[in-house]
């Protein structure tokens, strides 16, 4: 777990350097600084959070059926001073965890109550500026924070102005009770850039372009997400329990040219993908149980519940921003429903073991502008997991821990039957994608404000047959 004390002492370029907190996880960037952060864990190439889930605020990050790539993670819209905690886990050994989760996944909070108010204004090279206004008060019998950050930068390309502009800003009010609380939040964000994106080492060889210039300037992207999430949490006879809710508005559009003139040398190889969605979603939890000691139980049961309308998802061809025809668009419904238990129970003083089990049911629904890739399909997972540990002392463990994740498949590939760019016949992909984790390790914080892991790890995912939303197939 990681607060905004660790978070306050590391130079942050970019709101997705919070997550390299995270030990072993990196975030790099391409394509601007408005595109979701490319994720490695332990040398494992994550995509965009294919496999890597994050929540903020109870709500999921990660997008299914994306129009850039499955498991989308765009946490651009975090502002680094308002979090709280990040809790993080890795490997596919927790219930909780559902979606894009074999490698790990982390819970991202913020603040409902902020120590101090905030006011900075910056300014640096390369045309950056930000400004952020943030405080927080009691108002309506319970306790408001209201923030709003503004970004710009141009970037040092010589070709090319980045010419990022964001807006962002979060309003919550939540009231804290002796056996309750309830909260509710609202969230908003919109982005804007260009992108340098890459370029051939031999262009610059040849002198057609210096190394921060840029052979196509009409590439970048927007993206927008507003939310409205609330929770109420109460505890009553030795149980604690908890109900969530959320609803998320999503758009984005991203421009990009990998190729130049290789399939088009008249009008090029550029291409949009464009995605607009709304999620709706909800989650109940109970906690019951005692509090340690030999042959103590504590029980965690909960119900997870995601349901997106994506009215459309697309991938055009385009010259100079503008469409010039279209490779592939759909419509999409896809929800899911969840389930899990774990079970903790104590052997001994020093020995905890912990069993869990989660069902996951996935329906998939495509109306495709190609008539023969519109369908339906469904599909269900059953992951167990566990571990045992030993306590040497209060700060040392020794544990080891398997289990089962896996991660969706975007719909399209779930109901494809011919390539829209060839015309060939083609498969479709397995809905749900199983994973199998296992680790063992030693931990230790002896050494006061030091910590220690020390882990033998492995992980293997069944199938690495995916949907490419760069290509369509």
């Amino acid at each position: 777990m990681i607060g905004q004390s660790e978070l306050r002492n590391r130079p942050l370029l970019r709101p997705g350097d919070v997550m390299e907190s995270i030990p072993n996880l990196i975030m790099t960037q391409h394509s601007g600084s408005g595109k979701s952060n490319q994720m490695f864990l332990r040398g494992f190439n994550l995509d965009h959070g294919t496999d890597f889930a994050t929540w903020v605020d109870g709500m999921p990050v990660n997008m299914r059926s994306h129009g850039h790539g499955q498991g989308y993670t765009d946490i651009n819209f975090l502002i680094p001073e308002l979090i709280n905690v990040i809790d993080y886990r890795k490997g596919p050994g927790f219930v909780e965890l559902n979606d894009f989760s074999s490698a790990g996944g982390a819970f991202i909070r913020n603040y409902e109550r902020l120590p101090n108010g905030q006011l900075k204004i910056g300014v640096g090279e390369n045309g950056y500026g930000r400004a952020l206004a943030a405080n927080s008060g009691d108002a309506m019998g319970g306790h408001l924070l209201g923030a709003l950050e503004t970004k710009v930068y141009d970037g040092p390309w010589t070709d090319i102005s980045e010419d990022l502009e964001t807006i962002n800003g979060l309003l919550r009010w939540s009231r804290q009770g002796e056996a309750s609380s309830t909260g509710l939040s609202l969230m908003f964000y919109d982005a804007e850039w260009n992108s340098a994106d890459q370029i051939p080492l031999r262009a610059v060889e040849q002198g057609l372009i210096g190394p921060f210039g840029s052979l196509d300037t009409d590439v970048g992207g927007t993206s927008r997400r507003a939310s409205l999430s609330g929770y109420f949490r109460w505890s009553a006879g030795g149980v604690d329990q908890s109900i969530s809710a959320y609803v998320i508005q999503y758009r984005m559009q991203l421009w990009s040219n990998f190729t130049y003139l290789l399939d088009d040398p008249e009008s090029g190889d550029q291409f949009e993908q464009f995605d607009d969605r709304v999620i709706y979603g909800g989650e109940w939890t109970r906690d019951w149980g005692g509090n340690g000691g030999d042959g103590h139980l504590h029980h965690r049961l909960g119900v997870q519940l995601r349901h997106d309308v994506i009215d459309d998802v697309g991938l055009f061809n385009t010259v100079e921003r503008e469409r010039i025809d279209s490779v592939r668009l759909d419509a999409i419904d896809e929800t899911s429903l969840g389930a899990f238990y774990e079970l903790e129970y104590y052997l001994a003083e020093n020995w905890r073991l912990v069993a869990g089990l989660r069902a996951d049911h996935y329906w998939f629904d495509v109306d495709s502008d190609m008539p023969e890739n519109s369908g339906s399909a469904s599909d269900w997972i059953l992951s167990p997991k566990g571990s045992l540990a030993y306590r040497f002392s209060p700060e040392t463990e020794a544990y080891f821990s398997a289990g089962y994740g896996f991660h969706s498949n975007d719909a399209r590939g779930v109901t494809i039957q011919v390539d829209p760019v060839t015309g060939e016949k083609t498969e479709p992909v397995d809905p749900l994608v199983s994973s199998l984790g296992a680790e063992a390790g030693f931990r230790t914080q002896i050494l006061g404000g030091w910590s220690m892991t020390a882990a033998l790890w492995y992980l293997e995912l069944d199938s690495e047959l995916l949907y490419v939303g760069d290509a369509g197939n």
